[in-house]
């Protein structure tokens, strides 16, 4: 059997000096292509795992393997962050100051890109997610859906094999939040991605190939059907 995409083991993490207990000996595995939504209450740790995952943070004990590469305190991760993952917000994160195309362009600036070569794959990113001809147009001009879309075509800069979601439909209605969705599983269907999402909406759960289940910081449930997210999502 292949490694999986991400594999998470014994993995806790605290605040506040000990006294925050976000992740409590989780594990986890998600498989290369799949698309995995984690449901729970507020504060059973969803959040703070997507960070792990995105090397935005470092566990205190456990291990993290993502794509082949471990996570590991110390390490310089920005490498791992801007080839190997994607992330997409809740709040798309948009600079206010630049259009949609320079916004997508920014994860690239590492990448040893010509402008020239940076804005046609900005451009066809764009295109890819329904935003041809709002190009130029910056956040304060779009609508939340199409904001959206910047912030997962920025995402997708450079290439990464990962989606991370961190209840990325939260701010939007149910229409353009639908939209997100199904533009998210299109891309998944071409471009090979793995997902891990983070929600709290059955609808948006229940478009998942599995769903796991967190409470108090480790892992409730393995896997649930789609069938049954309501009956997972209620008791959250």
């Amino acid at each position: 059997m292949s490694e999986p995409a991400i594999r998470v083991r014994k993995v806790r993490k605290s605040f506040d000096d000990g006294r925050i207990v976000a992740l409590d000996g989780m594990d986890l595995d998600v498989a290369e292509g799949e698309f995995v939504a984690i449901v729970g209450p507020s504060g059973c740790g969803k959040s703070t795992l997507l960070h792990l995952v995105a090397a935005l943070d470092v566990p205190d004990e456990g291990s993290i393997h993502v794509a082949g590469h471990a996570l590991a305190s110390g390490d310089d991760l920005s490498h791992y962050r801007s080839r190997h993952v994607g992330m997409v917000f809740q709040l798309h994160n948009l600079l206010p100051s630049l259009t949609a195309e320079e916004n997508v362009q920014v994860p690239m600036m590492e990448l040893g890109l010509s402008r020239r070569e940076r804005r046609r794959k900005a451009r066809e990113l764009l295109a890819s997610v329904g935003l041809s001809g709002r190009e130029r147009n910056r956040p304060p001009e779009l609508s939340g859906g199409e904001r959206q879309r910047v912030a997962l075509a920025r995402a997708l800069a450079n290439d990464p094999p990962i989606l991370l979601a961190d209840e990325p439909t939260g701010s939007l209605d149910s229409d353009a939040g639908a939209r997100v969705l199904t533009l998210l599983e299109e891309l998944r269907e071409t471009r090979g991605l793995t997902i891990l999402l983070v929600t709290h909406d059955e609808s948006v759960a229940a478009r998942a190939d599995r769903i796991v289940e967190m409470l108090d910081g480790r892992l409730a449930r393995g896997a649930v059907p789609s069938g049954h997210t309501a009956a997972v999502l209620a008791r959250g």
